[in-house]
Parts: structure tokens; sequence; C-alpha cells
């Protein structure tokens, strides 16, 4: 989410583009590779499109600390329990993407002025950057399970949460926002790539601008829809239209998304639940606080979440834009 009406000064990083040629050039900066992000579209809401399959992105701030073995991103393609089903356990946390509404931004103001009591143990940071939810959202995942996971020593990771551990939430926010080295990586993603050049497309992939500080590389795999597909159609908040021979779908940029700049103002927000001493926290570097929404356990932590979720998406029935990712423990390979 770009808007920070209470921060109407505040530092915006640009919006940034997914391309491997990018992530290649950040590598060699920051050793930045996408780990996990597919942006699910659920099949009860999308009607004659529900046999398609956007993919977007594979891998998020892999390289950054979390190794590959010890944690990984999966889609959640629907909230009906055998759905969750699906998704591999044990879950540590778990992302959701939502469009703001004027609903959404009053019920977030007039949580400002509420005290609630908190575990301590629970990591939280405000959010000062524009356009930078999605990472927000990254951190507040891995700094509220670094006791599941190892983080590499020395790594981005590893030195952020050691150094900003005894910190407040806008003391942690201030360090985000003046570490270079993010902010570099950041730079480089976002202004290596030529969305505007999307001709030619190989592999049913091709870059596009990513919102809330993610960079998406996307890949559609289309079914049955494409006969009923004659225009332009947005799915999972990103356009899409028949190829030219009709055999599939390509993303299609107006020119708007084309020239998406840093003080844009995007209309989709990233948010992280986390279970912490027992409890079930939502996580939003826009409100003042972690928001606890009762009891929960790391083995009802998906199912309790989606519970929160689905009164949201009730709230907004009509948008596509809802996107769940759940972040599990990687599965160890006996020896």
């Amino acid at each position: 989410m770009a808007a920070l009406d209470e921060l109407p000064s505040a530092k915006r990083w640009l919006p940034l583009e997914a391309n491997p040629d990018v992530m290649n050039q950040v590598n060699n900066v920051l050793k930045i590779l996408v780990w996990g992000i597919r942006v699910s579209i659920f099949p009860q809401k999308v009607g004659p499109y529900k046999d398609m399959i956007v993919l977007v992105g594979n891998k998020f701030l892999w390289g950054l600390g979390l190794p590959e073995d010890e944690a990984e991103c999966f889609d959640v393609y629907g909230l009906d329990l055998e759905l969750l089903e699906m998704v591999p356990k044990p879950v540590l946390a778990v992302l959701f993407l939502y469009p703001i509404t004027q609903q959404s931004e009053e019920e977030r103001l007039a949580l400002t002025n509420e005290k609630k009591e908190t575990s301590s143990r629970v990591y939280f940071m405000k959010q000062t950057v524009g356009n930078a939810c999605g990472t927000i959202g990254i951190l507040h995942a891995v700094g509220n399970i670094t006791s599941d996971i190892k983080l590499l020593e020395g790594s981005f990771m590893d030195r952020f949460f050691k150094t900003t551990a005894t910190m407040d939430p806008l003391e942690r926010a201030a360090f985000l926002e003046n570490d270079r080295e993010m902010e570099v990586a950041h730079s480089i993603a976002a202004t290596a790539g030529e969305t505007e050049k999307i001709k030619n497309v190989q592999n049913w992939s091709l870059p596009v601008k990513g919102y809330g500080g993610f960079c998406f590389s996307v890949s559609v795999v289309s079914h049955s829809a494409l006969d009923v597909l004659d225009e332009p159609c947005q799915l999972g908040g990103h356009w899409f239209k028949k190829s030219f021979n009709g055999s599939r779908l390509e993303p299609w940029l107006s020119t708007k998304q084309e020239n998406l700049q840093a003080s844009d103002n995007v209309d989709t927000h990233f948010i992280c639940f986390a279970c912490v001493d027992g409890e079930l926290y939502e996580l939003d570097g826009r409100k003042s606080g972690p928001i606890s929404h009762g009891p929960s356990s790391p083995s009802s932590l998906l199912q309790d979440a989606a519970k929160v979720i689905q009164g949201v998406i009730q709230k907004n029935p009509e948008s596509l834009n809802f996107n769940v990712i759940a972040i599990s423990k990687k599965a160890r390979v006996a020896a």
C-alpha cells in the first residue's frame, strides 16, 4: 500500500518489477532473489475463469537469509477446509493481500487509539516507507518465527533482527527506512527492467509491475476460460488478454501500469498473520500495533487466519484482489 495518510511526507520505494534478468542483477549487489510468492485466484470468486491458474513469482527474498531448506511459500487456493488441508504443514505464517477501501480505512483509523495488551514476544514494526507493505509483511512473518527457522549467520535478515530486537516499532521502521542495503536493492530491481516492452513473450512469462514491495514474474496456465475471454480482464490484481492466435493468455499492461512510479498510490495492501504465545496476531505496519484475534496454535494457525480473512472478504465480495500465501516449514529430507 503506497498511501500512508498518517505520514504524508513518508519516503517511498519504487514499486518493483519482476524479471529474471533484473533479479540476477540484484543478486550481484545484495544476493536478492525472489523466494516464494504465488498469487492464487479463489475458484469460487472468478466465475467463468475458474479453470485459470495464475502463478505469480516463485521466489522472494531468497538470499536475504532464509535458506531454501528452511521454509517455503505455498498458494492457498481457497478458504474451505478441504483446500486448506492441501497446504503443506506446519504453517509458520500467513500473508494476506486485500484491496484498500473506504470502509477498511475507516476501520483502521478507528483502531488507532485503542490500547490492547499483547505478548512481549510479538515482533512488530510500523510501515513508514510507501510501497513497502510486501517487505514489511515478510519481515513480520520471519520476525515471529525465528525460533522455528535458522537464518544464515551474518545475512541481511540475521543482522536486521538482531539489531532491531530491542527497538520499538517506530525505531524498527526508521532503521529499515534508512537501510541503504535494502533501498539500493529495491532501486535496482525497480529501474533495471523495461516493463513497457512486453512483445514476443516466451514461455508464457514476462515481467509485471509488482505492488506492495513485491516483484512479480507472471506465468499463466489457461484452460477453458480462453473460450469466453474476448476483452482484457483483471485477475488477481493483474491484467490479461488472449494471445493473437487465441491459444493462451498474455499479461496486458495499461499505460498507467507501465508508468507506475514511487509516488503512485496503489489500492492493495499486504498484512501478516502469526501465532505467538498461543494467540493469533494480525500484523499490519499501517496500524498502531498487533491485533489479537484470539487463541490459536501452530497446528490451527492457517484455519484460524482463514476465518479472519473470510470476514474481510465478505465486506468486499465483488473484488478479485484477495490473495493468500502460507509460509510453511520445509520438510527435511532423510539422509
